[in-house]
């Protein structure tokens, strides 16, 4: 007989909705742990970056409430100005430069000390020492050794090579090679240890392998650990760019941006303009094109160097 009571059977495919919710929520679960971390920084960062965008297109005197919008003239004015177009060249040259060396003598420290087993650990202790100081007392240390009668010039006395004393932070021809040698002392050591680990990754199967083939120390260098660590070179590629482009502390610290406006930086540029001067459109509009330089900078380099470790 037919049971009054018997359910009837449930459509097909329903029996997989409850797992289907439970993958969603179990795949969706590490999400809401970020949340709050976005949260705060969308109200730290984000929106008073949005906000401050805003003034860049306005003639904001920096304390009234009332202002106007001018448009693009701020923008107009960056490209126009030849305080702001020097210091984009002094940018540009720094970040370059130290971009290059900073990578270059951080590989070159992280190969040696990979070789190294005693003392090892002592000698990265010293090398990445620097790099927990702050920018801000690095450069004042470097201001006092470079001064006409600082530690540098000491030396080259002590050595009888007075011929090659020098103003270093007075002379604009030596001016931003001096504040790129501090920058380099201080940030060496932290593209050495990213290199360094990546060293430490590599397989000794593969290095064995190839000195079994009869490859040299070059050829094993280019052909089998530059490829197999090219994760660090991108990294310390993209973090060494951003950070020489907005590089401010030991600027200012060193020399405020002069002699002659030799070391004078964006950076240095939107301080002096908005803070002392109170132009603060202009300074944010300088401010801005800077960001959105450094983030089509950025963002060219990390495909550009990307597209060689996906190979």
């Amino acid at each position: 007989m037919f049971n009054a009571e018997q359910k009837t059977a449930p459509p097909a495919g329903s029996a997989f909705a409850p797992a289907r919710r439970r993958r969603w929520r179990g795949a969706h679960v590490p999400l809401w742990f970020i949340v709050p971390a976005l949260v705060l920084y969308a109200f730290v960062t984000l929106v008073p970056s949005a906000r401050g965008t805003l003034f860049a297109f306005s003639d904001w005197d920096g304390i009234s409430a009332d202002f106007d919008f001018i448009g693009f003239g701020n923008f107009v004015e960056v490209f126009t100005d030849p305080l702001a177009t020097a210091a984009l060249v002094n940018t540009f040259v720094f970040a370059a430069v130290t971009m290059i060396l900073q990578n270059g003598l951080g590989l070159l420290l992280a190969l040696a000390l990979n070789t190294v087993v005693k003392s090892g650990g002592l000698l990265r202790t010293i090398f990445f020492a620097p790099v927990v100081l702050t920018p801000l007392v690095c450069g004042y240390i470097w201001s006092y050794l470079l001064a006409p009668t600082g530690g540098v010039n000491a030396v080259l006395g002590a050595l009888g090579l007075d011929s090659l004393q020098q103003n270093w932070l007075g002379d604009p021809q030596f001016a931003l090679g001096a504040v790129c040698v501090a920058y380099l002392w201080q940030f060496t050591g932290f593209s050495m240890v990213i290199y360094l680990a990546g060293l430490k990754a590599l397989p000794s199967e593969v290095i064995e392998a190839a000195v079994i083939d009869g490859a040299g120390p070059v050829r094993r260098f280019f052909s089998v650990v530059l490829p197999l660590i090219n994760g660090a070179v991108v990294i310390n590629l993209l973090l060494t760019l951003i950070n020489g482009l907005a590089q401010f502390d030991q600027v200012y610290a060193m020399t405020g941006g002069g002699p002659a406006r030799a070391t004078e930086t964006i950076s240095t540029v939107v301080y002096k303009v908005g803070f002392q001067g109170g132009d603060v459109p202009y300074a944010t509009a300088l401010a801005t094109v800077m960001a959105i330089v450094v983030a089509v900078l950025a963002t060219v380099q990390y495909r550009l160097t990307s597209k060689q470790v996906d190979r």
